[in-house]
């Protein structure tokens, strides 16, 4: 061996390999106090927009992001909507520099269409990027909870937020889960009295068992925007 490379061993001064992070496309979700989650996804770009598709056998990560960098598509990093304006490359992936806490308050308003670096538990790079129009469907089926904004349904985690709207079939929002006569419900069942998603929080904290719900959802991003509580006898 050469003897520069025997001192620069000696030493310690030989720099060790560096693992390149790993890529992810998919939808992020707040998942606490600087950590989100997200499925990973199938990606294809086609004028700067991706379809992003389910990939069978996917695993849900959890990273922390509180020394990611992140870019937006939006011109300003506080902006809930593009309102018109985007700041993309040619692959339509946001150019625009912004930080953890503006990731946050992103997360804030919903499901994020990113591209992930990630090492480890820790994300290093979130890009938010264009993606074609979301496609809701509406099914019936039993849901548990899964934590607040989170639930558990066909196996599947799907998000909420402060945007969502909870349909109850019972006299008011606080009262228990088909607790009295169904005094707010259609023929079919499904609650007609609009509640929030605070209340959606409070009342399935009490479900011991999964319960019957009608719902709205974003199959890929998994973004509930409206759920009913249905009464089977109404």
């Amino acid at each position: 061996m050469h003897l520069l490379a025997v001192s620069a061993l000696a030493l310690g001064l030989v720099a060790a390999p560096t693992t390149a992070p790993k890529v992810v496309y998919g939808y992020a979700w707040a998942d606490g106090t600087n950590k989100l989650r997200i499925l990973p996804t199938s990606a294809t770009n086609a004028k700067q927009r991706y379809t992003l598709k389910l990939k069978k056998g996917a695993k849900e990560l959890r990273l922390d992001y509180a020394k990611a960098s992140y870019r937006r598509v939006t011109v300003a990093c506080d902006r809930k909507e593009t309102e018109g304006e985007v700041n993309v490359d040619k692959l339509g992936r946001g150019k625009t520099p912004c930080k953890a806490k503006d990731l946050a308050f992103t997360l804030g308003q919903g499901p994020v269409a990113v591209r992930l670096e990630y090492s480890g538990s820790k994300a290093t790079r979130v890009t938010e990027i264009m993606t074609s129009a979301l496609r809701f469907t509406t099914v019936q089926g039993t849901a548990s909870r899964a934590g607040d904004g989170t639930l558990l349904f066909k196996g599947r985690k799907l998000g909420y937020t402060w945007m969502s709207s909870f349909y109850r079939v019972t006299a008011k929002c606080r009262d228990g889960w088909l607790t009295g006569e169904p005094v707010n419900a259609s023929r079919d069942g499904l609650g007609t009295k609009q509640c929030t998603h605070t209340d959606l929080n409070r009342i399935s904290k009490t479900w011991k068992y999964p319960v019957l719900v009608q719902l709205s959802y974003e199959p890929v991003s998994g973004y509930v925007s409206e759920l009913w509580e249905v009464f089977g006898d109404a």
